[in-house]
């Protein structure tokens, strides 16, 4: 991968004088596939990150070895804007940073929710700033617009007892992340307990699917905290009581659940933490507090280098954010091209089977590497990036 991005911008809001930032990686075929996230803090920096790790999801999704589907692979790019979404002027700045980088999304910029921003809210605000789609860019690669535009709508219109495929299609990829590492190492299920940071879209399909395969979530954080239980919580019961932002109301909680600080996640008795909510989560100071064999990285960059580094000294897996979380991007676009419909049985079993074989292909390559399972996944990627730009052109 060339050390730089093809485009960096930051914009400055001339209202409230916040930041937005946009950062394309690379594009393959004219296009660059990544989400749009509001936090504060959020720094052309991290940006920066994101838009390479999606770089590096696209690719581990081609498997030039393996018959290609409809759906072949995009570049990397990502935006963020310096806001705390719950804040009375996070919607009009989104809006006016979406008619600003207007010229991208039309042209190479296809882009969907991520951190503090929901797809229905990206998509009212999208129309409001004149788009016709926050994806597309996409739309000249498509057979038929029409039905691949027609399928989209279609499959974020179903729910799945109560809640949208769209939001499940994530937390279905990387709870299959986890059992396919559990599986490997012969693990079972039942009583192999899960703590998560986060039970907005990515952390709550994430704790549905685990609790439905029998794993016990013991912990899961949210802004107010934590709250525990060593014999597992009730994780429906949870989900039911989340706000939009995926902080539960406590009054829904059960006699025993424990109520504790919001970084007591990383410390109770689990064998995997699945951090699925900020960036930069874990720094080498909690890495002496966790217990956990195994941290699945639902969430983008949560687990910072220095970190790791002390981790993998004392044998705990991480499994790298670019492998896990990717299959909700793979899912938009395994749906708009036409490999999956609409239908949820049929979405799962396709995600299920492609993590399945992405997990195993990164673990066994950092075992015959004698490495971790993110310096893996960077040389499967450093390998197919090439054959990526022979076969459908953007720069190495």
């Amino acid at each position: 991968m060339t050390d730089h991005p093809l485009l960096s911008l930051t914009w400055t809001d001339p209202v409230t004088g916040r930041q937005g930032h946009l950062v394309v990686d690379r594009l393959v075929r004219g296009v660059a596939s990544g989400g749009l996230r509001m936090r504060p803090g959020c720094t052309l920096e991290e940006v920066t990150g994101l838009a390479r790790g999606m770089t590096m999801k696209e690719a581990l999704h081609y498997d030039p070895d393996r018959p290609a589907g409809r759906y072949l692979p995009l570049g990397g790019a990502k935006g963020g804007l310096d806001c705390d979404p719950r804040d009375p002027e996070a919607y009009g700045l989104l809006v006016r940073y979406l008619r600003a980088v207007r010229p991208y999304l039309e042209t190479v910029w296809a882009t969907g929710e991520d951190l503090g921003l929901t797809q229905d809210v990206v998509d009212r605000a999208v129309r409001e700033a004149g788009l016709v789609s926050s994806v597309q860019a996409v739309y000249p690669l498509l057979d038929d617009e029409t039905a691949a535009r027609r399928r989209l709508a279609d499959a974020f219109a179903v729910e799945v007892d109560g809640i949208g495929l769209d939001e499940l299609a994530g937390g279905c990829g990387v709870a299959e992340s986890v059992l396919a590492a559990l599986d490997r190492a012969g693990v079972p299920y039942a009583g192999t307990r899960v703590s998560l940071q986060g039970l907005g879209t990515m952390g709550g399909a994430t704790a549905r699917f685990l609790s439905g395969a029998g794993l016990r979530i013991v912990a899961v954080a949210d802004l107010k905290g934590t709250i525990a239980h060593p014999d597992g919580l009730d994780v429906e019961a949870l989900l039911a009581a989340r706000d939009a932002f995926g902080t539960v109301d406590r009054s829904a909680l059960r006699p025993g659940d424990l109520e504790l600080p919001g970084d007591a996640w990383l410390s109770v008795a689990a064998e995997v933490l699945v951090p699925a909510a900020v960036s930069y989560a874990i720094d080498a100071a909690d890495a002496d507090r966790i217990g956990a064999r195994w941290i699945v990285e639902a969430a983008n960059m949560p687990v910072l280098p220095e970190a790791e580094t002390v981790l993998a000294r004392r044998g705990v897996t991480v499994l790298p954010d670019v492998v896990v979380n990717s299959g909700t991007n793979a899912w938009w676009w395994w749906t708009l091209f036409g490999d999956i419909g609409a239908d949820p049985d049929e979405a799962f079993a396709h995600l299920r089977g492609s993590m399945r074989r992405l997990v195993g292909s990164v673990l066994a390559r950092a075992e015959a590497d004698g490495t971790t399972p993110r310096a893996a996944a960077h040389a499967i990627v450093a390998e197919r990036l090439p054959v990526i730009t022979e076969r459908f052109g953007g720069p190495v």
